[in-house]
């Protein structure tokens, strides 16, 4: 048989022949995980890591809840625990408003707002205390009101700085002896324990800018931010929250200087975060930050509302999105991401 005949009656023989080989089929590029905003309704969010743990807390309104999760992208289906249920009357049964909890020599702290059935203006700063390595389990226990004598007034949202050893409360509140709504700012003082202030209050800023005031001046929700340097920030949330240019402010603490003395504060005199009507942000504010799992990102936690003209009621959303500190180490917030875009979940999840 000729060789070139012989060839190629092998080849019609293979190639038309049964293949009963198992085909190969090539994966599927990798697709990044996402979200999208908003990722839960609610407003004034808050969250501390711990141990590799979220522990998450909004206000709710009638009562404390504590949310934990190991992935803030998926939030919504985190475990939740009522920690804390108000008496029926008394100083601090009405408006349970912007809790925040850390951990502090050793123990778990919750420092909320609430006020009495009775006087309207009563808001207050009140602290709960538990030695429970888990804050969702063990005893919560109140250890009572936490004010300072020298300006012992309306007082909420109140957050904790941790320098150079030692520990400082920050608040937003009035001027002592005003008894009704017409500004709101924002005080600090030493902390003596984790309930007890100490020493000075000091006034670290008041609504004086333009776009402090829209509706009536306010200056609230402060929330202390570090750099990778270590230098102090404190972002907080200006204008009343009812109308859609609730924003972002920012302070910066001068290195070396002493968080007490309102002259070593800086205040950036436009604001660092606004609405953006594009993308379904109005009134964004009361903010808070986290790192990513792995620790290589920052992200910013805030409110916001979807719609015009919706205020400071139920209709509010919490969302994130990733910041990033400039080569100056300023913080570097951008714009709203729109809602329903979406975004690669925190890196590390």
């Amino acid at each position: 048989m000729n060789l070139r005949y012989l060839v190629l009656v092998l080849w019609i023989g293979f190639s038309c022949g049964k293949d009963n080989s198992t085909p190969v089929t090539p994966p599927p590029a990798p697709s990044e995980a996402t979200f999208r905003n908003p990722i839960q309704n609610g407003a004034d969010p808050f969250v501390y890591r711990k141990d590799g743990q979220y522990y998450y807390m909004q206000t709710v309104g009638n009562r404390v809840d504590l949310w934990r999760t190991e992935k803030m992208s998926e939030l919504n289906s985190a475990r939740r625990t009522t920690i804390f249920t108000p008496p029926a009357t008394g100083a601090n049964s009405r408006n349970l408003w912007a809790p925040e909890i850390y951990f502090l020599n050793g123990k778990w702290y919750v420092y909320y707002t609430a006020g009495s059935d009775t006087e309207e203006y009563s808001q207050r700063t009140w602290v709960l205390e538990n030695a429970s390595a888990d804050p969702t389990q063990g005893t919560w226990t109140q250890k009572g009101r936490l004010f300072n004598p020298e300006n012992d007034n309306y007082a909420l949202d109140g957050n904790v700085l941790e320098h150079n050893g030692s520990l400082y409360f920050l608040w937003s509140g009035w001027p002592k002896g005003v008894n009704k709504v017409e500004r709101q700012e924002i005080y600090i003082s030493k902390m003596g324990n984790p309930w007890t202030l100490t020493g000075k209050t000091t006034l670290l800023t008041t609504p004086e800018l333009n776009w402090e005031r829209n509706g009536f001046g306010v200056n609230e929700g402060p929330q202390v931010l570090k750099n990778p340097q270590g230098r102090v920030f404190m972002i907080y949330s200006a204008s009343y929250c009812g109308t859609d240019d609730y924003a972002l402010g920012m302070l910066s603490l001068r290195e070396g200087g002493d968080p007490l003395n309102a002259a070593d504060w800086t205040k950036t005199q436009q604001p660092v975060f606004t609405k953006s009507p594009s993308a379904n942000a109005f009134g964004p504010g009361h903010n808070c930050f986290f790192q990513s799992p792995n620790g290589s990102e920052n992200w910013l936690l805030y409110h916001a509302n979807t719609n015009t003209g919706e205020g400071c009621g139920e209709r509010r959303n919490i969302r994130m999105q990733p910041f990033t500190f400039t080569s100056s180490g300023l913080p570097q917030f951008g714009e709203p991401v729109a809602t329903g875009r979406s975004i690669a979940v925190p890196a590390g999840e």
